[in-house]
């Protein structure tokens, strides 16, 4: 299995002996010894990724590096986080995950208004297995936990990824934006519920206002 590691908090090493990992297109830096390059298309896995990336209109590139050797992949100097998986899965927005095992199974879940509001179609993508996957943030990215006796409300913006038994609900009202005068419609956040881990990062992408 590929063995990843952080250069400072930018930069991702992957360590192949022969196997082989999945990345964003054009995210390698550098790489050292005999390797071989694949172009895939992400978001999704057969017949319904097809489908599904089809509904959405999202095309994720992606690249499967094999070798051996070392590989450096980056993302616009954002910040890298690792995440271990043991058979559990991983849902993350398209453009915050760098790159996975190639053993880890890509694909997508329905994720309703939340997606749509944010100009990312109504799908997630999703990683499961046992594996590592490494995500980028603007920013270092938090992790929160959640429980079945404090749930936690997240700006669509800064939503990056979450693991667990979490059920998500889109929850309109009054938003932290709101509160500064930047908001124009109707504003809305993400409450999740139940066990599990959510990752935050301290910036927000673009999306509608984060309103409806």
């Amino acid at each position: 299995m590929a063995h990843f590691r952080l250069q400072g908090s930018r930069v991702l090493a992957v360590d192949l002996t022969g196997d082989s990992v999945k990345a964003k297109n054009g995210a390698m830096v550098a790489y050292e010894g005999d390797m071989t390059f694949k172009k895939r298309t992400g978001g999704g896995e057969g017949l319904r990724g097809m489908v599904t990336r089809r509904l959405t209109g999202e095309q994720m590139e992606v690249m499967e590096v094999k070798g051996h050797g070392t590989c450096y992949f980056a993302d616009r100097a954002s910040e890298i986080n690792l995440v271990s998986l043991h058979g559990e899965k991983l849902y993350v927005e398209a453009g915050n995950l760098l790159c996975t095992d190639a053993a880890l199974r890509t694909g997508t879940s329905f994720t309703g208004l939340r997606g749509s509001a944010q100009g990312n179609g109504l799908f997630t993508t999703t990683v499961e297995g046992t594996g590592q996957a490494a995500l980028v943030s603007d920013g270092q990215a938090i992790v929160l936990r959640v429980t079945p006796q404090t749930p936690l409300q997240v700006d669509p913006g800064a939503y990056v990824a979450h693991t667990g038994n979490l059920k998500q609900h889109f929850q309109s009202g009054v938003n932290f934006r709101a509160l500064i005068g930047e908001s124009g419609g109707e504003a809305f956040q993400i409450r999740f519920e139940g066990e599990g881990l959510v990752y935050v990062q301290p910036s927000e992408r673009n999306t509608i206002g984060g309103d409806v």
